[in-house]
């Protein structure tokens, strides 16, 4: 096989043969098998498949787990093996749950693309074949008629009335005509026409199409390829990086503040650095990897369940902070299946006689296979009316300059054929002279032209789809041609229309209900996309493609809040619109299933497609829909609300209470005669307080916190961290001072009661604080009540556990002295309540 030309679409199809060492028989199975082998599956992602090692490597790129890792590092080299085990610990649970939820994600993909391959037909061997289209490779014939994807890019060597839809890649409103015969080497895409291209489908017509390219070296292949750049930080990854970063900050002050103080206190060198590290990683939500990872495996089973499909673990978290949803109306807001609403005369009157002629069109339309001819077939029975049999003589096919179809049937027992035409109103009423009327046929003049136009126009507004209807009689003749479209008489109209779908007004109010705006973006025009939004609830204002265009960016920011509906949107205008939505500090959820729409689902914070959209589309989304059904959506962004609430609630409890015991440690080492905790106690109060933590994920959530999406607010975690670390802080100063001058108590003791009080307030603070109400009338979920308690009855007994709790440094504390630690805990629970509601009247969100 030779090299083909770059520009293989203006070489003479001779050529190509000859490169590609085929000829019109196609190629022979073992040749076929070596190309295959050679060149590999003819196969685009968007992404490139990710392994289990890679999958594994990526849970490792976040700064708690390189922060963990380094203090485990630093307790290794000083030899302190214990806090080492258990820091490492807790990095490789959360990091292998984390990759076993998308390792699961990434294997479903796969099962999901293998079910939705598709097959095409070739000729091997000299014979036609049916063969997955991923084992396509140059040089083989495909042939294609009505209805076929293209699998591969080629050039067209036969063709009969060969209409393509290549809007997916060039974003053409209708359909073009492919013949045999080269185009300059310079044509644009939309401009070789001679070439079909991967991932275009066949609207009418048979060909032969010679396969030059596979794979990736497709034009389809080359926007994969720049889809494979990485993906844009989402709202949720973007909030949890400016965490990490707020907490790296606050570590840094504090290790640098205690490790000095240390110093200048002369204490050994190792200790105050272990103490200042174990301070660091004290600070850290250890779990948090582990936590997001357990919280959104739960959503996603739970999505699953209805239906859903989640690709990227994050993209529950970012639905739930989504407050907008940009979506198509065919398929989500209307049911994408068109009904024949009526047959009617030209006084917009049911008409079966009408009905029966257009029943002839649509039961002999061999052409374009669309929607309306099968609504209008299907809708026979229901009225009563047998398909007809005349026998058909002709048919001049439908073509998008004519906007029109004819259909010529034989009229037994009398010596005339029936020519029967439909299709635009306007086209059809260009072809008629005349008008059925009740009183005859009459003359067609201006003022029942302009009475006709206004009925459509009416039907326009009201969302209906409208057709045109004529005929005429001539006498019998073998061929006819589009000139004998003309003569003829107007019957009446055929009224089409896309049903809502059930309950989609509700669905719409409930998202409304939970602050998420729906915009729909349609290339349909103004009227019928205007007529859709205010029957499903919406008060449209509307933008039209060509106003989009004239918008510049700065504009474009106002108008896409201001606008609901973007009618006649051509497919690169999209990722406008999420830009210009997002540039506004709205979290976009955005709902496509081209190849168009994958800039636009990438841009989005959370792209959502459809099981049967273009691989490109589908790789592209975060999630993928097996039923394109805002309902599923609506519970979804639910349940990514929960998901995130409950990841919200564990790092703003964790961090005020590690901060909180942080400071303690940090004041206690500057009047203390030894370290407030060892490093080793430090590491083991925060890797108990977080075990319940786990049970974060299957914890209950207020309504009111799922009414609105939640944002990520530094400032408020911030706020947070500092008023509930502070009042932990300040009961942690007042226990030190009971022990030390009502208890008198040495560096066991003390450091064993503070472990305990320290341990319980982190424990009671979490049954506090994971809700805005008064903490009894809102009930945790049985799990993290039963881990708490266990826990908690845990911390109390570890003192007197002997061995180990020599292995830590802790004896068992006196009656009154562990009396006193349950009374500062009980005190410390209800002021905690008091501040938590006076906090909560002034920082609503």
């Amino acid at each position: 096989m030779a090299e083909v030309p770059a520009a293989w679409w203006s070489c003479p199809a001779s050529d190509l043969f000859e490169a590609l060492g085929s000829d019109s028989a196609g190629l022979d199975s073992v040749e076929a098998a070596r190309r295959l082998e050679e060149a590999g599956t003819n196969l685009v992602s968007a992404h490139r498949r990710t392994g289990w090692a890679g999958l594994l490597l990526r849970q490792y790129e976040s700064p708690l787990v390189l922060i963990l890792i380094f203090a485990a590092l630093v307790s290794a080299v000083v030899q302190e093996w214990t806090e080492a085990a258990i820091i490492l610990g807790i990095v490789a649970g959360s990091t292998l749950l984390s990759f076993a939820q998308e390792y699961r994600a990434a294997r479903a993909v796969e099962a999901l693309q293998a079910r939705l391959a598709l097959t095409v037909t070739v000729l091997r061997d000299g014979k036609r074949v049916e063969l997955p289209a991923q084992d396509v490779v140059p040089g083989d014939i495909v042939l294609l008629s009505a209805g076929d994807l293209i699998p591969a890019d080629g050039v067209i060597i036969e063709a009969r009335d060969f209409l393509v839809s290549q809007a997916s890649l060039t974003g053409e409103s209708f359909p073009v005509e492919k013949r045999p015969a080269p185009t300059p080497p310079e044509a644009p895409l939309a401009e070789r026409t001679n070439a079909g291209f991967m991932g275009t489908s066949v609207r009418s017509g048979t060909a032969r199409m010679l396969v030059v390219v596979t794979g990736r070296a497709t034009a389809y292949g080359d926007i994969a390829k720049r889809m494979s750049q990485r993906d844009p930080e989402t709202e949720f990854e973007r909030g949890l990086r400016q965490f990490g970063t707020l907490l790296m900050r606050v570590m840094m002050i504090i290790t640098i503040f205690v490790l000095t103080a240390n110093l200048l206190l002369d204490r050994p060198v190792i200790d105050s650095l272990l103490f200042a590290v174990a301070l660091a990683v004290g600070l850290t939500p250890e779990l948090l990897p582990a936590i997001v990872s357990v919280t959104m495996a739960t959503g996603a089973r739970r999505m699953a369940k209805d239906g859903v499909l989640v690709r990227r673990s994050a993209a529950i978290e970012n639905l739930g902070t989504a407050d907008i949803l940009c979506s198509d109306k065919t398929g989500t807001l209307t049911s994408g299946q068109m009904a024949l609403t009526a047959a009617t005369d030209p006084l917009g009157q049911e008409s079966d006689a009408v009905f029966r002629l257009a029943l002839i069109n649509a039961h002999f339309e061999t052409g374009i296979e669309n929607p309306l001819d099968e609504a209008m077939v299907a809708a026979a029975p229901a009225r009563g009316v047998a398909l007809p049999d005349n026998p058909k003589v002709d048919e001049i096919p439908y073509d998008f300059l004519r906007k029109r179809l004819t259909i010529v049937v034989d009229l037994p027992g009398e010596e005339a054929h029936l020519v029967v035409t439909k299709g635009s109103f306007d086209t059809v009423l260009d072809c008629c002279d005349t008008i059925e009327t009740p009183e005859g046929t009459l003359p067609l003049d201006t003022a029942q032209r302009a009475r006709l136009a206004d009925l459509v126009a009416d039907q326009g507004a009201e969302g209906i789809r409208v057709l045109g209807l004529a005929y005429r009689r001539l006498p019998p003749k073998a061929r006819y041609e589009v000139d004998d479209e003309a003569g003829m008489t107007f019957a009446g109209f055929l009224l089409f229309s896309d049903p809502l779908k059930p309950g989609i007004e509700r669905t719409l109010v409930d998202l409304a209900n939970l602050g998420v705006s729906v915009k729909i973006i349609t290339g349909d025009n103004r009227h019928v996309a205007e007529h859709v939004a205010r029957a499903v609830g919406l008060q449209p204002v509307v933008i039209t493609g060509p106003e989009l265009v004239a918008a510049r960016d700065e504009a474009l920011w106002h108008l896409a809040e201001e606008c609901n509906v973007f009618a006649e949107a051509d497919p690169q205008q999209k990722e406008r619109i999420v830009r210009a939505l997002q540039t506004r500090g709205h979290s976009v959820a955005y709902m496509g299933d081209g190849i168009n729409d994958a800039p636009a689902l990438r841009q989005a914070d959370v792209g959502i497609s459809v099981e049967d959209a273009v691989d490109v589309a589908r790789e592209s989304a975060d999630i993928v829909l097996l039923a394109p059904d805002l309902d599923i959506l609506r519970r979804g962004i639910v349940d990514g609300r929960r998901t995130f609430a409950n990841t919200l609630k564990y790092i703003r409890i964790t961090t005020s209470a590690n901060f909180g015991n942080m400071i303690s440690m940090a004041l206690g080492t500057l009047f203390l005669p030894f370290l407030p905790l060892t490093a080793a106690q430090i590491l083991l109060n925060n890797f108990m307080s977080d075990i319940p933590s786990l049970a974060v994920a299957s914890d209950q959530v207020d309504a009111e916190t799922v009414a609105h999406a939640p944002r990520w607010d530094l400032r408020s975690i911030r706020s947070y961290m500092i008023v509930f670390g502070l009042i932990s802080t300040l009961f942690d100063l007042v226990t030190f001072v009971v022990l030390i001058r009502v208890f008198g108590a040495d560096q066991t003791l003390f450091q064993s009661t503070w472990f305990v009080v320290s341990l319980l307030t982190e424990l009671a603070v979490v049954m506090v604080l994971r809700t805005r109400r008064v903490f009894w009338s809102s009930r945790p979920s049985p799990l993290l009540l039963l881990a708490t308690m266990i826990i908690a009855v845990l911390g109390l007994c570890l003192p007197m556990m002997g061995a180990v709790a020599g292995l830590f440094g802790m004896a068992p504390l006196p009656v009154p002295v562990l009396a006193t630690a349950i009374g500062i805990v009980v005190l410390y629970i209800a002021t905690t309540e008091i501040l938590k509601l006076a906090f909560y009247s002034r920082h609503a969100d």
